[in-house]
């Protein structure tokens, strides 16, 4: 079974119990995989990508309502490695769906922004980079929110976008390694950490004017608030993008968690698919949220 960190393991077990049905009357749920893995090399990049349900889902036969997209974007001058994590609100009865299209369409919408984003990476131009990204997003908004309002029509109910309520956190990449400025941009709490150095910086998402929001969104609604980090990295130093089932315990008040995470991933060889499932899985008491994390190892020269 997976390690655990702390005196005592997690009250639940830690393996898939019941699952959902197709009688429940939510094909998609029946059919959302306990666990997705990815990987991929792209020139001096390394990404390892796990999306795993949660021990309290697992035990209560739900789906996992986290979603995550590994993938390209850019034309071959301007091409860029769109890493995206989302985390569908507990609460909204449909947010399993709203992070898998929200995490998918993102990647699409920004695609047609890529050579903007990439000009404004290499300027360090935060507000450009934050206008394309809100640009971006609305148009996702849009295109998601269709489908979902003529469903609800013909099932005769109110369509509402809670419903579908989901965090969002993209971040960008140049394939160029002469390139070293990269973006994250975020809707909700999760996001990005650094490993340097052996220990685990937080990025904060920056809002307008350059003042910390600390406000709960969630997208559709919010497809206006989408926050810009933009950071330099050196190679060597490790990107975790995360949900907050992650990202919570890395931040608690015992750091057990997130130093057994920085050994797992700051040492000299890059984890095979099989390791960077289990190493992601480690368990901490209190933590049994559905968990998604994407790291990222670049190559020195």
């Amino acid at each position: 079974m997976p390690e655990h960190v702390g005196n005592r393991p997690p009250s639940y077990p830690p393996h898939p119990l019941r699952c959902p049905s197709v009688r429940d009357g939510d094909s998609f749920a029946a059919f959302s995989p306990a666990v997705l893995l990815d990987g991929a090399e792209v020139g001096r990049l390394t990404v390892r990508a796990t999306s795993v349900r949660g021990d309290s889902h697992n035990w209560e036969g739900t789906c996992r309502q986290d979603s995550m997209t590994v993938t390209r974007i850019g034309p071959p001058d301007a091409e860029m490695l769109l890493l995206a994590v989302a985390d569908g609100v507990g609460s909204a009865s449909n947010s399993h769906v709203g992070s898998y299209q929200f995490s998918r369409l993102a990647a699409l919408d920004l695609d047609e922004e890529a050579e903007g984003i990439y000009s404004a990476l290499c300027l360090q131009d935060e507000g450009e980079l934050r206008g394309i990204a809100n640009k971006a997003v609305g148009r996702t908004v849009e295109k998601a929110r269709g489908p979902w309002e003529r469903d609800a029509r013909r099932k005769g109910r109110p369509y509402t976008d809670h419903d579908y309520a989901t965090t969002l956190h993209v971040l960008l990449v140049p394939t160029d390694p002469r390139v070293r400025e990269r973006v994250v941009f975020s809707v909700g709490d999760g996001g990005l950490f650094v490993l340097r150095d052996g220990r685990w910086e937080y990025e904060t998402p920056i809002g307008e004017g350059g003042v910390l929001d600390t406000r709960t969104e969630a997208l559709p609604h919010a497809y206006r608030s989408v926050k810009s980090t933009l950071l330099r990295t050196v190679p060597g130093e490790v990107l975790l993008l995360g949900t907050d089932g992650i990202t919570n315990p890395l931040t608690q008040k015992d750091p057990e968690f997130a130093r057994h995470l920085a050994e797992a991933w700051g040492g000299p060889e890059v984890p095979s698919l099989s390791d960077f499932l289990w190493q992601a899985q480690t368990r901490a008491k209190s933590y049994d949220d559905d968990r998604t994390v994407i790291c990222v190892w670049e190559e020195g020269a």
